[in-house]
């Protein structure tokens, strides 16, 4: 497992301040910059940057704000997690990474997705009925761009293509493209069909329930004929110097948020008893280094993934908290992760 790769992802969620006082989201956006700074001192293999439209979080743009980490940076690989391809026009989605791609010299990355959310839809002008036919003919499209050779396309949500050239293409011509799924087998076989890799969102519950998907995926592929690429997972948790300092920084942060979500989606009111229950046997991959490379390596095992991303906010942790958060996951987690799974 010397070749599996450790990403940091997040949502720009919008800090507090050492002194207990919310950020502006301008100041958010240059905190998720200076954080990807620090994980790319810290050998970190990739930052992703989550597309949202609401409030608490600070980047709406992924692609805007990856290609100013691509100037303070040198080797970190600059992904989305994810990039709402349904609301969003496939031909600029392209441009705009292979944009991201040249300041970076070749380190750009977009995960495409449908989104957990759904604010983007009216936003842009875009009907929720249109859900499924929005992303199935977007993706389409999306990967016929790939090729980065002219393109005749039609479909029923934007304007028909005929022998398109788009620009800039990008140096390597090859824009490294996931798919974010968040556990539906359609999406999974989808991915598949397309030959791209698949990017698991595992945010509750056990992770080897998602082994079978893994296994469809590589068995789609196969009967397709495609290429089974190595699986991501990514999960959210939370590093501190010892478990308890770390539950305590996350769970008062991560209640508002998950409650305010909840209320939006029907559910009750999260109990401590929950939290505590998944960060011990489920999804949540909190604590110190030791007990997060643990978990970590536990889950790489039983999942059998090539790549983990940690998502590293939820929430408004404070500032300080969070940098040391992507200090510990880059100086120490991984070292471990990586021993844990050679031993």
């Amino acid at each position: 497992m010397s070749d599996l790769v450790f990403g940091l992802d997040t949502f720009g969620d919008v800090p507090e301040d050492d002194f207990g006082k919310p950020v502006s989201h301008a100041a958010a956006i240059r905190q998720v910059v200076d954080e990807a700074v620090l994980a790319d001192d810290l050998g970190v293999d990739v930052i992703a940057l989550g597309e949202h439209h609401r409030p608490e979080y600070s980047v709406s743009t992924p692609e805007t704000v990856l290609a100013g980490i691509a100037t303070r940076t040198s080797r970190i690989r600059l992904s989305s997690g994810v990039t709402v391809l349904s609301s969003d026009d496939p031909v600029r989605v392209f441009q705009r990474f292979a944009t991201v791609d040249a300041l970076s010299h070749g380190r750009a990355e977009v995960i495409l997705g449908r989104g957990s959310f759904t604010e983007s839809f009216p936003l842009f002008g875009y009907d929720l009925a249109d859900y499924d036919v929005l992303f199935e003919e977007r993706i389409e499209l999306f990967a016929k761009l790939l090729d980065e050779q002219p393109v005749t396309w039609s479909g029923t949500t934007r304007a028909p293509l005929q022998d398109a050239d788009v620009f800039p293409k990008t140096e390597s011509g090859h824009l490294t493209t996931w798919v974010g799924v968040g556990g539906s087998p359609q999406s999974v076989v989808r991915t598949a069909r397309y030959g791209l890799p698949l990017m698991l969102a595992i945010i509750g519950g056990a992770p080897q329930r998602f082994a079978p998907y893994i296994d469809l995926y590589r068995r789609a592929a196969d009967q397709l004929g495609t290429t089974a690429h190595p699986v991501g997972m990514h999960s959210p948790g939370f590093v501190a110097d010892t478990d308890e300092e770390a539950k305590e920084l996350y769970w008062p942060h991560y209640r508002v948020m998950r409650d305010r979500i909840g209320a939006l989606r029907g559910w009750p009111p999260i109990r401590r008893t929950e939290f505590d229950s998944e960060v011990e046997h489920g999804s949540l991959y909190i604590g110190s280094p030791e007990t997060v490379a643990r978990r970590i390596a536990d889950a790489v095992r039983s999942v059998d993934v090539g790549r983990f991303d940690l998502i590293y906010t939820a929430g408004a942790q404070p500032v300080s908290a969070r940098m040391r958060a992507v200090e510990l996951y880059g100086s120490r987690v991984i070292p471990m992760v990586r021993d844990i799974l050679a031993g």
